[in-house]
């Protein structure tokens, strides 16, 4: 399946949200809790400019009602890519499915699936398209 190019912009944030999760995994490592790494997570998209917002609600729109029923994502950065924050020993692949539905539903293109209980940082980082 093709897909369209990414914007530059798209291109620059997901960089810097890489090296984020980098700088992280590098000063804590594994083994901690999914909610540390995303404070830390955050704190290093904002020593780069970057904006985010955490635990963002996602609304469900379905024959015209908006349906506010725990839909949830970790970190939107800039407003255009998602990032979900995990620290599990096995990824499942329910949480692609998530990323999936998060970026369909928000009409975004890009996200991630961080994982930062591995030992090294680049097997836990997966860049997820629409």
């Amino acid at each position: 399946m093709k897909f369209k190019p990414l914007s530059e912009k798209e291109e620059s944030v997901a960089k810097e949200i890489v090296y984020s999760a980098f700088s992280v995994h590098k000063n804590l490592g594994p083994g901690l809790l999914e909610k540390v790494y995303e404070i830390c997570f955050c704190h290093e998209l904002s020593k780069r400019g970057l904006k985010y917002q955490r635990q963002i609600e996602i609304p469900i729109v379905y024959d015209g009602i908006v349906f506010d029923e725990g839909l949830r994502l970790d970190v939107l950065v800039e407003e255009i890519i998602i990032c979900e924050i995990k620290a599990v020993d096995k990824m499942n692949p329910i949480w692609e499915a998530q990323i999936l539905s998060h970026l369909k539903l928000t009409n975004k293109r890009l996200g991630f699936l961080i994982n930062f209980n591995v030992s090294l940082i680049k097997d836990g980082i997966k860049r997820i398209i629409l």
